[in-house]
């Protein structure tokens, strides 16, 4: 028996293969890691952007505080102007708060996530970035995940902007992307993982048309 023992330890059979194994395991798990990596900052980046795109869409589409084109200033024509504001649009509760109530516009909020086109109706009602070039392209041709339920935007009064114009200053818009999933491509079935809710991306920008026949 002490015999057998010897030459079991002594036998080296096999050892390539469990060595080749281990190193094979931790290089595809180093690859897929690299992978990963580089899936995130892409998820990141496009999402980033997407904030953008909809914050400069906001500033030259319809508001989406229905209301916001129907206040009137009570000042002087050409001087500061008196009327004080802040709302927030919630694309997940589909409803407009803050200081002044109003209508939530559902086809405006519809311009910033899908997109705006010269057809009827004057916005996309879903995702398709293949037409990007025959349409203006939305948040989600950017990123396809985001959705109405995933935007914020609000409407302030700062004083910013075109203050001498008639009708007084335009607003400065505050346009956020919430909850938001990193999604992973092969590390999340391999180890188990479960999707990463992303920071919230926030773009601030003053107001310009507010018209979503603006170029």
């Amino acid at each position: 028996m002490v015999t057998r023992l010897r030459h079991i330890g002594r036998d080296q059979s096999g050892t390539t293969t469990i060595e080749f194994t281990i190193i094979a395991m931790l290089f595809l798990l180093l690859t897929f890691g690299l992978v990963e990596f580089g899936n995130m900052f892409w998820q990141y980046n496009s999402a980033a952007k997407a904030a953008q795109l909809g914050a400069r869409l906001a500033a030259v589409s319809n508001p989406v505080w229905g209301e916001l084109l129907n206040l009137e200033s009570t000042g002087t024509p050409g001087s500061a102007w008196e009327i004080d504001y802040t709302v927030t649009c919630d694309g997940d509760s589909a409803d407009c708060d803050g200081t002044y109530s109003g209508d939530y516009d559902e086809t405006a909020m519809e311009c910033l996530v899908f997109g705006r086109n010269q057809a009827t109706p004057p916005c996309d009602t879903e995702c398709d970035p293949a037409g990007i070039d025959a349409d203006e392209a939305g948040m989600c041709d950017r990123f396809g995940r985001i959705t109405p339920e995933n935007v914020i935007v609000t409407y302030s009064h700062t004083g910013l902007g075109f203050a001498g114009r008639p009708g007084g200053p335009v607003p400065t818009i505050t346009l956020q992307l919430t909850d938001l999933q990193f999604e992973f491509l092969a590390l999340g079935d391999l180890l188990g993982l479960q999707d990463i809710t992303m920071p919230p991306f926030t773009v601030t920008m003053t107001g310009e048309d507010l018209s979503r026949l603006a170029p």
